[in-house]
């Protein structure tokens, strides 16, 4: 070998070997299916945003379909580093996060593209951040509202929901089932389908998009339109593992978070939930649509008496701001428009 070139091939080996030191693998955990359009078109998307602002030095190991944690367990998950981000429902830990659930309540938003726009404006206005303060949140979104689905009953008033074993996404929403009658039953979203396919329950709460999502609308023929919550979601990274970044790695991801990624959310969500109610109306299900339901007769004065309870749980655990965080959600509205 020319000894000349020797010193010039060690130095370009030695600059080989930094760049590859520097590079580093984010292992991302969630609990939607791999091939749905919120994977691909959220996450994945995200993921594919990193590595390509970053030039290649960080890349996102996607881990759907609970891979790596459970859905219930993804937030603590990031928390003691089994995963370095992670997308989740707040309401899978149940009294974590009181004020964020309160975007959940009836009447807060009408569509996922509002409701995303709530949520993350009420962080991003300081409202929530102490209930985060053990992650850095990436950014927050909703679904559509939350709908009753149910395999053999016809839900046409209140009454109707007596008996019915009904899963229920959160608390929230299982109180209000509870004093109308109805059995809730708590579950993760991917064991609906076989819970519905073996009668454990008689439906569900749920948004039209995950009735796509999770193929439920092959099991539930009748649903009705009335909205019980809509589910919030968190995607966090672990504060270690972000700190662990270089300045260059942190800035990509900062630059990723926030309300540009939250509208983006809202939008995927919004399409899922036309196409999850398109997929039902082509089947021949039976859809009762109740319109303005917190003025309706019959089911007015129990979604009312839902968000009050809440409010005064809050209250009762000495969170004083809770009607505060309640009245500047339903301001928000003015500023986020159901479509974006």
């Amino acid at each position: 070998m020319n000894r000349k070139l020797l010193p010039c091939l060690l130095a370009l080996s030695v600059a080989g070997l930094a760049t590859t030191a520097h590079a580093t693998t984010l292992r991302m955990s969630h609990f939607w299916p791999d091939g749905s359009g919120i994977n691909q078109e959220i996450f994945q998307a995200w993921a594919d945003t990193i590595e390509e602002q970053s030039g290649g030095e960080l890349s996102v190991e996607n881990y759907p379909s609970q891979t790596l944690t459970q859905a219930d367990a993804a937030y603590q998950g990031v928390v003691n580093g089994i995963s370095d981000i992670a997308i989740t429902a707040q309401g899978y830990t149940a009294g974590r996060f009181p004020l964020s659930q309160i975007v959940e309540l009836p009447g807060v938003s009408d569509t996922a593209s509002q409701g995303a726009c709530i949520l993350q404006g009420l962080y991003d206005d300081g409202y929530l951040e102490s209930e985060y303060d053990d992650t850095k949140v990436l950014f927050m979104f909703t679904t559509g509202p939350g709908y009753l689905h149910t395999t053999d009953t016809d839900i046409q008033s209140p009454d109707d929901l007596a008996g019915l074993r009904i899963r229920r996404p959160t608390a929230v929403a299982g109180q209000m089932l509870e004093n109308l009658g109805a059995q809730p039953v708590g579950m993760p979203a991917p064991d609906i389908y076989t819970s519905l396919q073996r009668g454990v329950v008689d439906g569900l709460s749920f948004p039209w998009e995950g009735m796509k999502v999770f193929r439920l609308n092959e099991l539930a023929s009748y649903h009705t339109q009335v909205p019980f919550y809509s589910l919030i979601f968190v995607a966090t990274m672990s504060q270690r593992s972000f700190d662990g970044l270089s300045e260059a790695q942190q800035a990509v991801i900062e630059d990723n978070m926030g309300m540009a990624w939250s509208e983006i959310a809202g939008g995927v969500f919004d399409g899922l939930d036309e196409a999850g109610k398109a997929e039902a109306e082509e089947a021949g299900h039976t859809i009762r649509v109740i319109d303005n339901p917190l003025e309706h007769d019959d089911w007015a004065e129990p979604l009312k008496a839902g968000i009050e309870t809440y409010l005064d749980e809050l209250e009762e655990r000495g969170i004083d701001n809770a009607r505060e965080v309640y009245q500047a959600a339903m301001d928000a509205r003015d500023n986020c428009p159901a479509q974006r």
